[in-house]
């Protein structure tokens, strides 16, 4: 069979994404017959039956243009719905099925000649009616739309779909009293409901036809007397209107029945409000929200526009004193009290009332990453790495999955010498990253475990860490550094030690760590009057002088042949508390620079 042209396939390739198509084909597969079969009385001219040899034929090619068209060959599954077409050219399925294809191809006068065709000879089909009305539609040809869906509300008294689009269509067209007629008819089928009666209530408004408006919604109040929500929405539309007498009897009418009803005590606090009695607004918000009937996420909203308001005023105590009523009704979340800590935290209160809320949050809701995430800021700023453990180690069973937890964990045991902890905890957490996590953070972790593998004389562990950590991050300064320095120590890959070192100086041109680092790293290599002028600035810039790097300035002045400095240097150095070098005695006694 010939193959269409290349233009001809990338146009039907789309059909796969074309919504219209997907209802088509579907709707053909699991609604029609392989052949339809007019109505008697709304039958096509007869055409002469189909012989059995051209039966066989048409059900053979019909079978094979739909595993081409589910194959995704649309070229060839068309040519053969044409072939199928040859062969009957009244088959209902087959026009249904071309005029998907005219329809993506943007042959929309071809496909809407197939389409009618199609409703023509089987005109008991809901699914053809509704793809051709779809089609007017969506052609722009909104009237032909509106008699098809129109003829199908009559022939499909059942079906609510034609309905509910005709309510569309006429709103479109502005076509107000046919809005409504649908709309009635819909209730009619379907039974009365705040959904039609609200749309009544709209469209008989911009029909400027007030008093009808009224009633839609009364005779709603009336369909169900027993149901006060519907007496509150028709209380609110008096009270949007300005019926405001009619809004307060309606709303006094649900606390008659209904006292304790916090929508009902909301509706009179918004009739206060709007008449400016703040006083008795107040009132009625307050019994409203200490209401236990008052679903939590109302309950948040009115907060939320609590503290819109006390911006406005500057009532910071109001609020406040509102949460410490409210917060005690919550049971089940924390959001009331996850919302009064991020309040407080942006009014800047103390620091230990905002902690006793979210000690408060962690009791009910243990996995609230951020209340414990705030709770860790803390105790990281105030360096309580006691209390940063007490917070983290729960985390780690409630949320597995937050790094961050096992980063400041790991922090928190090396900083009081649980460097076995520290490193168990680190490698966890490594574990724990994906694609997504902070790449930053996961070099931060492989710097820390080659930190304390070096700690632990093993040196091969603690150079594939910060490996690692220089993957995910090649500018880690702290990595950089330990690295290069360490490297230094055991004079070996001086070169490229050298290259790290120059990286953290450019960084951090004014720090005295890596300033000594980079002196160093010169020193080993020979180049003394370079490393001289390094370790001055380390010494300028130290703000507590430290004997590592006043031992290394003594060293260099000696390399350098300046004896004297070098020895003042050197004695300045063993005095110093965190002496720990094992040549200074023999340096200062023999003054001559020792090796170690």
């Amino acid at each position: 069979m010939k193959r269409m042209n290349s233009l001809m396939d990338r146009l039907l390739h789309v059909l796969s994404l074309c919504a219209v198509c997907c209802t088509l084909m579907l709707a053909a597969s699991c609604k029609s017959a392989s052949r339809a079969v007019a109505s008697p009385a709304a039958a096509a001219p007869s055409e002469v039956p189909l012989t059995p040899d051209q039966e066989r034929k048409f059900e053979y090619f019909l079978i094979e243009a739909s595993r081409l068209k589910l194959a995704g060959d649309y070229a060839a599954a068309l040519e053969m719905y044409e072939h199928c077409l040859s062969i009957d050219p009244t088959s209902a399925t087959v026009l249904y099925e071309m005029a998907s294809f005219y329809t993506v191809m943007g042959l929309q006068q071809k496909a809407g000649a197939c389409f009618e065709r199609a409703v023509e000879l089987n005109p008991d089909n809901f699914w053809y009616k509704q793809t051709l009305a779809a089609f007017y539609q969506q052609s722009g040809q909104t009237d032909k739309a509106i008699a098809v869906y129109e003829a199908m509300a009559a022939q499909f008294p059942k079906r609510s779909e034609p309905l509910m689009t005709l309510v569309s269509l006429y709103g479109q067209k502005e076509d107000y009293p046919n809005v409504v007629h649908a709309l009635d008819r819909l209730e009619v089928k379907e039974g009365k409901s705040e959904q039609f009666s609200m749309q009544k209530f709209r469209i008989y408004l911009q029909m400027d036809s007030t008093a009808r408006a009224f009633r839609e919604i009364e005779s709603l109040v009336k369909e169900y007397p027993n149901d006060t929500r519907y007496k509150l929405i028709l209380g609110g539309v008096y009270l949007d209107n300005d019926r405001m007498d009619d809004a307060f009897r309606t709303f006094r009418k649900v606390l008659d029945e209904e006292p304790d009803n916090p929508q009902a005590q909301l509706a009179v606090a918004s009739y206060y409000q709007r008449k400016g009695q703040d006083s008795l607004y107040n009132v009625c918000l307050d019994k409203a929200l200490l209401n236990e009937k008052l679903d939590t996420p109302t309950r948040l909203d009115i907060m939320r526009q609590l503290i819109i308001d006390a911006e406005q005023t500057g009532d910071t105590l109001r609020v406040m004193d509102m949460f410490r009523k409210v917060i005690p009704l919550e049971h089940e979340t924390a959001d009331l009290s996850m919302l009064c800590a991020q309040y407080m935290i942006t009014k800047k209160m103390p620091e230990k009332r905002i902690r006793e809320v979210l000690d408060h949050i962690l009791r009910i809701e243990p996995d609230n990453t951020a209340a414990r995430l705030q709770l860790l800021s803390y105790a990281v700023k105030e360096n309580d790495y006691e209390d940063a453990i007490a917070i983290c180690r729960p985390a780690l069973e409630y949320n597995p999955e937050v790094i961050e937890f096992y980063y400041y964990l790991g922090i928190s045991y090396y900083q009081v010498d649980l460097n076995d902890e520290a490193l168990a905890t680190f490698q966890k957490g490594v574990k724990q990253a994906t694609e997504k996590s902070d790449k930053n953070l996961i070099s931060d972790f492989y710097q820390m475990i080659g930190d304390i593998h070096h700690m632990n004389n093993d040196n091969a562990l603690a150079y594939a860490a910060y490996d690692s950590s220089l993957v995910y991050n090649p500018d880690n300064i702290a990595t950089l550094n330990n690295y290069a320095y360490f490297l230094s120590l055991e004079r070996k890959d001086l070169d490229r030690a050298e290259e790290m070192s120059y990286k953290t100086v450019k960084a951090e041109p004014q720090n005295s760590t890596y300033l000594d680092t980079y002196a160093w790293i010169l020193f080993e290599k020979g180049r003394y009057t370079e490393a001289k002028l390094y370790i001055d600035d380390a010494i300028k810039n130290e703000e507590t002088p430290s004997a590592a790097v006043t031992e290394h300035c003594g060293d260099i002045y000696y390399m350098t042949g300046d004896v004297a400095k070098a020895l003042e240097y050197w004695q300045k150095a063993i005095k110093m508390d965190d002496n720990e070098s094992k040549t200074l005695e023999r340096k200062i006694k023999l003054k001559k620079y020792i090796a170690e």
